[in-house]
Formats: structure tokens, sequence, C-alpha cells
């Protein structure tokens, strides 16, 4: 099949790169606009843009995906099918009804749960035991279409949402080449999603980040997980943000919540229910460390705590 691609971050280059690799024919790249990074600010390619310039493909990048230029190319491109991976943007009815088989997404969890952009983060927040990806077809309402095919991963006490996305973008590319033969086979069947159990996962903003040492260590451990590497955990040490880049559940009584208990090895604050072991941390200014290492720098005093 001929095939328009669309996608911005690096999550999505597994797809690409075996979409490329596959029989099909990837005659172009959608993804977003050149975006400022960096201390200067300059505009940089995404991931995905980059990709396709290595791969000489045509890369197309509206400001707004309903914009008419967009519409006119896409129909000139007359691709058959148009794959997705975390493009970024909704797709106006326009653009939906070019291909004939449509827009398919690759979706980083087991719709209907966690609809939304940040379906891989929530799932760990939540303490899902098990995820996974799916391919479905594109509609107007958000992440509703019918599903072509499936797979599950488990989640490991100590994944991050950055290690289950990895292993997600991997698998899910073979998943998404499946998909495109089995429809240019013509043996795909889309399955409408079931009518309950939707969960929705909206992108996480620095504040889904802060730390409230008055929960649990077992909640505050998924939440440390599930905002690395992005937003990122973070608390205060005397007033300046204090990030935790990672943390363990410890049985250890006797700590309030925030109160630190620092040794030779070892840093343990208080929460709720039970203590967190800290693991890497980044103080204000500083490279992240692991947390004895940033402990031996700091004298502290009677009521130092966090948060």
């Amino acid at each position: 099949m001929r095939l328009v691609f669309a996608g911005t971050p690096e999550v999505a280059l597994p797809a690409l790169n075996a979409l490329v690799e596959s029989g099909h024919e990837v005659v172009a790249v959608i993804t977003r606009p050149d975006a400022p990074s960096g201390r200067g600010r300059t505009l940089h390619p995404s991931p995905v843009a980059a990709r396709a310039a290595e791969l000489g493909l045509e890369t197309l990048k509206p400001e707004r995906a309903k914009d008419p230029a967009l519409v006119e190319r896409l129909t000139e491109l007359a691709p058959d099918c148009c794959p997705v991976v975390a493009y970024g943007a909704l797709l106006p009815q326009k653009l939906l009804d070019i291909p004939p088989h449509g827009w398919v997404n690759l979706h980083f969890s087991l719709l209907p749960a966690w609809r939304g952009a940040a379906p891989v983060q929530h799932a760990v927040l939540a303490g899902d035991q098990e995820t996974g990806a799916c391919t479905f077809r594109i509609v107007k309402a958000l992440d509703a279409g019918p599903v072509f095919d499936a797979i599950t991963e488990p989640i490991g006490p100590t994944d991050t949402a950055g290690d289950l996305l990895g292993r997600l973008a991997d698998r899910g590319a073979g998943l998404l080449v499946s998909t495109m033969d089995a429809l240019a086979a013509g043996t795909a069947v889309a399955t409408p999603q079931p009518e309950a159990g939707e969960t929705y996962a909206a992108k996480l903003t620095v504040e889904d980040g802060q730390l409230d040492w008055q929960r649990a260590a077992v909640e505050l451990d998924r939440q440390v997980r599930g905002c690395q590497p992005a937003p990122g955990a973070w608390t205060t040490f005397r007033g300046d943000r204090f990030k935790i880049n990672s943390a363990t559940p410890v049985d250890e009584d006797g700590l309030a919540p925030g109160e630190l208990r620092v040794t030779k090895k070892a840093v343990v604050v208080g929460t709720g229910a039970g203590a967190l072991d800290l693991g890497q941390v980044q103080a204000q200014g500083k490279k992240p460390m692991r947390a004895a290492d940033w402990a031996r720098g700091v004298t502290f005093a009677a009521d130092d705590k966090l948060g």
C-alpha cells in the first residue's frame, strides 16, 4: 500500500522505520512544525522530521492539521492509508476521508482504557499491572474508533513511564506493520470498542509531578515512576525545587511525612504510610546524583524536611 505516515516524537521512530522496511511504500511524512529547544531556543525539527530527512522522504509540517494546503497535498499523494503514532494534533474530517483505508493510529494502551495524550504515564500512576498497545481507525471522537489488533505488556514494579513506552514503541511497530498487511490483504477486521470501561489520560503537567508527602509511599513511588522522564517528580527543600528521579518504598516507621533520615548510604523520607528510600535526586542548580552523595554536601538542621 501507499502510506503517508504521521508522527512527531522519538517514540514514533520505531514504527516509521518498520514501515519503511516493510513491503509497503511510505511516500511522505506529516509531522509537527519545527519547535524551539535548548538554551538558545533555536528551531529544531521533530525526531520524525529528522529521520524523514535521512530517509529522503517528503515531509509536510503544517501549522494546523486543517490547513487547506495539507488537504490538497495529501489528495495529490493519494495514500491508501495513513498510519499514525503520536502526531500531536486533532485531524479534521476532510483529512480522514482522503485515504480509502482511513487513518490507523498506534495507541499505547488497551482501549477503551486510557484514551488521550498520556496513556502510559497514567497506567503507571494508577498502579495498573498490565497495559498494551492497539491499532484502531481514527474517528472524530477522541481515541474512540474501532480496534484492529492489540498486544499486552506487563508493568513491572520498577518500570518508569519511559521504560514502558520504549518497550511498547518497539513492539507496537510490528503491530502497526501487521495491521497494514491485513488491510492490504483485505483480512483486517475492526471491532467497535466496548461502551463501558473508558478512562482518560490527559497530558501531564509540571504540577502533576509535585509530591504530597501525606500520601502513602507506594502511591508516591508510582508518581515518581509515572512522571519519569517527563514532566518529572519534585518536591521542595528549603524553599527550592528538588527533583526526585527515582525512589523505592521501604518499611520504615517513625518518620513524619516529609521528615528525613540521613545516613552515610541512604536518604529516607517519611510519608503518610511507610517511607521512600531516595535514589537519584537533583537539587536546584545541581546535576542529578545519588541521594547519599547529595546529602554529603548538606549540613542538615533539625527541622529540615521535604515539601
